[in-house]
């Protein structure tokens, strides 16, 4: 055994060499069944250690779709055809599980707190969208459905129309309403065999007969909390707006836009950035997204009075000039609210439409500063926006009571034991 030992130590040793050659010729079994021994182990090891290894799984990242990677998917190559032009594509929604213990008197508003620590960056800010969370509804059901009903009532044509070539787009959203709710909200809504019933206001909705009772986009808005927009792609390649229902948007009215393509849509809404970092990423979107491909979207604004409909600070909603600098400055902050919407963006399959459903979040600032880490963000937020955003989004009106505010409760709440390091174990955009 010393003498393995030592020829193993020395293996590299030229004398050690020429004695193990000779002496495997004089007796290789030794040898030999080492080699079958180590081979035998070895393979056990191996066999052993692929049996017993379990596989790491991964939950898949929602994609960024303004990365690369995310544009080159199959969803949003742009189809080969020409502008204007769209051949009904062959796509049904997938069947959408009734919403868990949903009811229309306690299920609360989902907590969208869409905004970052600074700095900011102007982007589109996709990110993919589950069917099944096509519609939001809760129990500010009630309000805003009585809010659109007063508002059809009052404007009716000004806040929703259909051009008479978006007729069968809006048709096909109406019919998609039909199927999705009472699948998500069968408390709610009950399909029937020309439409559907709302189990809460009795209203029903036919939506085969000719004529319909209404504008189809009326009929759509009054199914939902979500305001209503879709656009259209023209021969020139543009996508107009050609059908609608803004009955909550608070800053903007249909009249105003209606018929405008995308781009005047928002150069003339002064929206900043769009020119030099959005239009040419968001005109590639429209033309490529597809039925598959559903996508969603956040933003946020701050409001100095409470109208959900119509911010009345910023001016009369039928006067011509509108803006925040018709708004009173740094009001009490119990005039402060918190406004955000949650868009869903997707093409109908049928007629090509690209539709946005553009639900608004509307909370006093007051009611969410109470939460953790919110008015530390908040406030990092804000002050983080350029020139041309605080412009757009009117900060110069209320900064320095909303900040103010802001800070003294983010310092309350460090105070009383806040662990600021710890904000993104429990913070996960968009909420």
């Amino acid at each position: 055994m010393e003498k393995y030992q030592n020829r193993v130590l020395g293996f590299f040793d030229r004398d050690s060499m020429i004695e193990t050659t000779q002496e495997v010729a004089r007796n290789p079994k030794p040898i030999l069944y080492g080699i079958l021994i180590a081979a035998a182990v070895g393979w056990l090891v191996v066999s052993a250690f692929q049996r017993f290894k379990q596989p790491t799984r991964k939950r898949a990242n929602t994609p960024d779709l303004e990365k690369p990677a995310a544009r080159a998917s199959s969803k949003f190559k742009a189809p080969e055809r020409p502008p204007g032009v769209w051949v009904p594509v062959d796509f049904k929604r997938p069947a959408a599980p009734p919403y868990p213990d949903w009811d229309v008197h306690t299920t609360k508003p989902l907590p969208y707190r869409p905004f970052r620590h600074g700095p900011y960056y102007i982007t589109m800010g996709l990110r993919s969208m589950h069917w099944d969370e096509w519609i939001e509804l809760d129990n500010h059901y009630p309000r805003y459905h009585a809010d659109k009903a007063r508002r059809i009532k009052e404007r009716g044509p000004k806040c929703c129309r259909t051009a008479p070539e978006a007729f069968d787009g809006a048709v096909e959203l109406v019919e998609e309403f039909c199927d999705y709710l009472p699948q998500r909200y069968p408390s709610l809504y009950r399909k029937t065999p020309v439409g559907m019933d709302n189990l809460l206001t009795g209203e029903s909705f036919n939506i085969v007969e000719r004529p319909l009772a209404e504008d189809p986009m009326q009929m759509a808005a009054r199914m939902v909390q979500d305001d209503l927009a879709i656009m259209f792609e023209r021969p020139d390649g543009q996508y107009y707006l050609l059908a609608g229902a803004i009955l909550l948007a608070g800053f903007w009215r249909l009249e105003d836009k209606f018929g405008m393509p995308l781009s005047e849509i928002h150069t003339s809404g002064d929206v900043p950035g769009f020119k030099e970092k959005l239009e040419k990423g968001m005109m590639n979107f429209f033309r490529r997204v597809r039925p598959d491909g559903p996508v969603l979207r956040n933003n946020y604004f701050v409001q100095v009075d409470d109208e959900l409909a119509w911010s009345h600070s910023i001016g009369d909603e039928d006067s011509k000039g509108i803006g925040w600098y018709t708004a009173e400055k740094n009001k009490a902050i119990a005039h402060h609210y918190f406004r955000t919407e949650r868009q869903s963006l997707r093409r109908l399959p049928r007629s090509g439409g690209v539709v946005f459903t553009i639900r608004t979040y509307f909370h006093p600032v007051t009611e969410i500063a109470e939460q953790p880490y919110v008015p530390g963000r908040l406030a990092s937020a804000v002050r983080s926006w350029g020139d041309d955003v605080g412009k757009y989004k009117g900060r110069e009106r209320y900064q320095d009571v909303l900040l103010e505010f802001l800070d003294q409760k983010h310092e309350e709440q460090v105070a009383n034991g806040l662990e600021v390091e710890k904000e993104e174990e429990v913070h996960q955009y968009p909420y």
